[in-house]
């Protein structure tokens, strides 16, 4: 794979932060660094487009935020799966999954 950052497909960063949030609470700051540690940075979500995603979320129920303390003393708001984000998250994969099935099955047809 190239070295090319890649954009984020429309409706996936909703999936990519309930997943993440799947692991434990986390702020703004470190879910940018699990998608960039994680993809080894071919994703890079900019904070213009995460805040937006995450109060989005918290609209909907599917996470919970509150303020806190961050490693380096400073103040964030932190956020958490809610068990409705657990059942949305398994939701999402699952439409997720058939959708990359799907794509596969055109991608290697003749």
């Amino acid at each position: 794979m190239s070295g090319r950052k890649l954009d984020l497909l429309q409706g996936t960063l909703d999936l990519i932060v309930l997943k993440l949030l799947r692991a434990g609470r986390a702020n703004g700051w470190q879910l940018t660094q699990s998608i960039q540690a994680t993809t080894r940075g071919v994703l890079d979500v900019n904070y213009g487009s995460l805040y937006p995603a995450l109060r989005r979320l918290e609209a909907r129920g599917l996470v919970k935020a509150e303020w806190g303390v961050s490693e380096n003393n400073r103040r964030a708001r932190y956020y958490e799966l809610t068990a409705t984000g657990r059942k949305q998250l398994a939701v999402e994969r699952d439409a997720w999954e058939r959708f990359a099935a799907a794509l596969g099955a055109i991608l290697e047809a003749e």
